[in-house]
């Protein structure tokens, strides 16, 4: 008879504790804007006998990184680029996350995500890349993907959603559709992010037990467990025939979150050369007072309910 193997014997509790505090940093990442970040640091959060100190520096230099995005963004506006990054890896590698902090504090009609749900039978009888041609971007946009059409050599190969026949004219085809891509102007990124069997099996465990995060845990994910070598098998393939010159790939090292979102975000900055552009400082005008205007008061029934 089998039992069930409580997470308490599964993961050690300094793991629990820093998943239970990287899901703190998310919340106070997307809610601190600088100021208040840099109170909450003085006040005492960031001792040197905790490993806040840690998180400190993380959250200082994430915000460094981001305001560099800020003027990336403006480049890539003001010199009408056209900018597409591709983010792979495994379940749970951690690509949402970096994609999370990326977007963070740009605008979002400037960088926006894809991230493709599996395709209809209508799109399953077209061109294997045409669904994705239509999310490109135009001057002065960055498109970010949450997944790509390399779909094709990694969950649709190993989860058997496409025949051998079909990976082969995605290898043959690849290279083409990506230098054309690259030849109308588009500058092409991509990131594969890499961890290890445990790692993914601490993140799934996780999500299994994290109310809030068991939406992320779909049963394609739990299937690729079972299938952790066929998936090494299919990266190891993809990376090996589709890293080109002109098209090639960077893998960045996941097992810890902070570092990756870091690395890749600083390595993302290096790959667009750019720089400030200047901006005139808003002005705002005086506010016009018309003796005319008579507000209205608001009906009590349309009030949302003060609860805090």
């Amino acid at each position: 008879m089998t039992t069930e193997t409580p997470i308490a014997t599964a993961l050690t509790k300094s793991q629990i504790q820093e998943e239970i505090l990287d899901s703190i940093d998310e919340e106070l990442e997307m809610e601190f804007d600088d100021s208040r970040l840099d109170a909450l640091i003085e006040r005492g959060m960031a001792a040197a006998e905790h490993p806040d100190l840690d998180r400190h520096f993380y959250f200082k230099e994430l915000i460094r990184l981001q305001k560099e995005l800020v003027k990336l963004q403006d480049w890539v506006v003001h010199k009408k680029l056209k900018v597409v990054v591709l983010f792979e890896g495994r379940d749970a590698a951690g690509k949402g996350g970096v994609i999370k902090r990326i977007t963070q504090r740009l605008n979002p009609r400037t960088c926006r995500v894809v991230a493709l749900s599996a395709p209809t039978e209508r799109e399953k009888s077209q061109w294997y890349f045409q669904r994705y041609i239509q999310h490109l971007p135009a001057a002065g946009e960055i498109v970010l993907f949450d997944r790509s059409w390399y779909n094709r050599a990694g969950v649709e190969r190993v989860m058997g959603f496409c025949t051998e026949d079909q990976v082969e004219e995605f290898y043959q085809t690849v290279p083409d559709f990506e230098r054309m891509i690259i030849g109308s102007g588009i500058i092409l990124i991509k990131y594969w992010f890499s961890i290890t069997d445990e790692e993914q099996n601490l993140r799934f465990m996780m999500r299994i037990h994290d109310p809030l995060k068991q939406w992320k845990l779909s049963p394609m994910d739990l299937e690729s467990r079972s299938r952790w070598e066929f998936y090494t098998k299919a990266k190891e393939d993809m990376l090996a025939r589709t890293h080109t010159p002109e098209s090639r790939w960077w893998v960045v090292d996941a097992v810890d979150k902070k570092r990756a979102r870091l690395n890749c975000i600083h390595h993302l900055l290096a790959q667009i050369p750019h720089e400030e552009v200047p901006h005139e400082m808003p002005v705002l005008p005086p506010r016009v007072h018309n003796p005319d205007y008579l507000r209205n008061p608001v009906p009590e029934e349309l009030h949302v309910p003060s609860v805090y």
